[in-house]
């Protein structure tokens, strides 16, 4: 018996949620690449379906919608210009606007069926209704958390569940936000 196991504060490394959220954040990517390839990673193609729903927004407010640091959203979209897949131009306050190129947008349509590949794949060996818990469980787990990430999601132009979660959990008293 190691003297871990006979500490009763110590948790093992494979049940401690920061240590399942990392392997489970690997493992995704990893899958996205195989499923996917490597012609975009995953926080550029969750760039690339922003620009598809809100065509034209700035870079700023993509960097809050995806929850990425600005200065990495800066990198991104540079590199997502050179391949040809996004436009940056500069608005009247200095802003860089945001737009996928038409070849942009047929890298997002040429997607399609990998990204549900995608999605099948990670969620195989779970039933219907674990998937939807799981599913569930990770929205409520960034919900609660989004404050207290480097890059908070931040929702433009609506109310979002997670910011409006966050915000109401924000304003409860200490007591009420035990479990």
């Amino acid at each position: 018996m190691s003297i871990h196991t006979a500490d009763p504060s110590f948790i093992d490394l494979h049940d401690q949620p920061g240590h399942l959220i990392r392997r489970a954040h690997q493992i995704s990517v990893s899958v996205f690449l195989d499923v996917v390839g490597r012609e975009v990673t995953p926080v550029q193609y969750a760039i690339l379906m922003l620009l598809a729903e809100k065509p034209g927004i700035d870079q700023l407010t993509v960097a809050r919608e995806v929850a990425i640091d600005t200065s990495s959203c800066a990198e991104i979209a540079a590199r997502l210009e050179a391949k040809g897949l996004i436009l940056r131009t500069v608005a009247a306050r200095g802003q860089r606007r945001l737009q996928l190129t038409d070849g942009g947008q047929a890298l997002l349509d040429s997607l399609t069926m990998p990204i549900r590949t995608l999605q099948e794949t990670l969620l195989e060996g779970l039933t219907a209704q674990e998937s939807a818990d799981l599913l569930n469980l990770l929205r409520k787990f960034v919900t609660h958390n989004n404050e207290r990430s480097r890059a908070p999601l931040r929702r433009h132009g609506a109310a979002s569940a997670v910011t409006a979660t966050s915000a109401a959990s924000a304003a409860k008293p200490e007591a009420e936000k035990a479990p």
